[in-house]
């Protein structure tokens, strides 16, 4: 493989295998992948608490896994986005994902990526992530902001 975090697997399924997708995405406090290409995710949440607004929502940890054919080796595009309600960028990235050669008989290919990012908030309401592999078929991972209960208003 050509990154740590790509690794290859055989599909449980009846012997064919999905084209490429994000099989997850989640949000949490933190997530590592190990030299194995084994990912470990502590704190999965879509909601988080503020003392006020605007805030900065330090070290949110989004984590990704890909998955497709052994045919669709090589390098492919991604391109993530952190909007609001109205849908007005925050943040946006772009950066590719490098399928090596999987081993012989196997059918199916995988790549993990944790990002680390720390999040503008700049008012209470919902946000989202916004996932696309080689500009198809967008996922997004919500997240919504609140203040503390009893924190000084904003």
């Amino acid at each position: 493989m050509s990154t740590p975090s790509g690794r290859a697997t055989k599909s449980p399924r009846s012997g064919w295998a999905e084209p490429l997708h994000l099989d997850f995405a989640v949000l949490a406090d933190y997530a590592l992948i190990d030299q194995q290409g084994k990912l470990s995710v502590l704190g999965m949440f879509q909601h988080v608490w503020v003392p006020n607004f605007p805030a900065v929502h330090p070290r949110l940890h989004l984590v990704l896994r890909v998955r497709g054919r052994r045919t669709e080796i090589g390098e492919h595009k991604i391109r993530i986005r952190f909007v609001d309600e109205a849908q007005q960028e925050l943040m946006v990235g772009e950066g590719t994902v490098q399928f090596g050669e999987p081993p012989a008989g196997i059918t199916d290919i995988e790549a993990s990526a944790v990002l680390v990012f720390d999040v503008p908030l700049p008012r209470p309401g919902g946000y989202a992530f916004e996932v696309r592999l080689d500009g198809h078929d967008t996922t997004r991972i919500p997240l919504t902001a609140a203040a503390i209960p009893g924190s000084s208003p904003s």
